[in-house]
């Protein structure tokens, strides 16, 4: 009896080839990942048993809680330098507030998820009101990008503020094709420290794990300022970026007997 296999869309098996970078000494976007919430519904070990297909020394950059003009513009600055894409988990009343930066953003070719309105603990709120947060700041960060607002979202990641979710917000966003992502290791850059802390911190994390997605908060000033001595870290210890974008409209995981 032959066995029924999921086959992933071109990218999550083997790479599509990344954008051509014109510094040939830059750090570069390695691989282009099709992540299809059908196959991959909720990854990063720090909050679910499977993370994305990724190899060794292969890193996916995201980045929570923006847009935050003085902060965000630095480290869109560093990723451009070094021609390195990542994801942007943007709060909806900032998206609101500043949607000329969120269109910079999806211009300069990185992927936008969703982190939700107003950034509360959806686990210590009443369900309804949790998938108003979800739903508001979907459409915010719509309205931001096209100038229409709209519930479901173009690019289909989210992440939970906090890392707190419920079982029955997690059913809900799967049932909508809405893929949630954790991390498998973070540079706690909610902690105060300097920029020259946060980056050993980061750094011997990335040395331990090897691989994996990777959380920032480009709101913050440290994360700011260390960005471009972390993607250097990053190219000179050969690791690989890996950007994460959603599968074209209709496409989906295909079944091949």
């Amino acid at each position: 009896m032959l066995k029924v296999a999921f086959v992933a869309l071109i990218a999550c098996t083997a790479a599509a080839q990344a954008e051509e970078c014109p510094r040939k000494d830059a750090l570069g976007t390695a691989r282009v990942l099709v992540v299809d919430p059908a196959t991959y519904p909720r990854v990063g070990v720090q909050s679910f048993p499977q993370s994305l297909p990724l190899q060794d020394h292969e890193i996916v950059l995201t980045f929570d809680d923006g847009p935050n003009p003085p902060t965000t513009t630095k480290v869109l600055a560093a990723l451009a330098h070094e021609c390195v894409k990542a994801t942007f988990f943007l709060i909806g009343q900032s998206a609101a507030a500043h949607p000329d930066l969120v269109k910079r953003i999806a211009a300069e070719g990185h992927s936008i998820g969703h982190h939700s309105w107003a950034h509360p603990d959806l686990k210590k709120i009443d369900h309804a009101q949790a998938l108003a947060q979800i739903d508001r700041g979907i459409a915010a960060d719509e309205m931001a990008l096209y100038g229409r607002a709209s519930t479901v979202p173009t690019t289909p990641f989210f992440r939970f503020p906090y890392f707190s979710s419920t079982p029955a917000l997690l059913d809900v966003l799967q049932s909508r094709g809405i893929a949630v992502f954790g991390a498998d290791f973070w540079a706690s850059d909610w902690n105060k420290m300097t920029p020259d802390q946060e980056l050993k911190l980061i750094s011997d994390r990335v040395k331990a794990a090897g691989k994996g997605i990777i959380l920032f908060h480009d709101t913050k000033a440290q994360t700011a300022a260390m960005m471009p001595d972390f993607l250097r870290f990053l190219r000179e210890n050969n690791y690989r970026i890996v950007h994460v974008v959603a599968p074209a409209p209709g496409k989906t995981v295909q079944r091949m007997p």
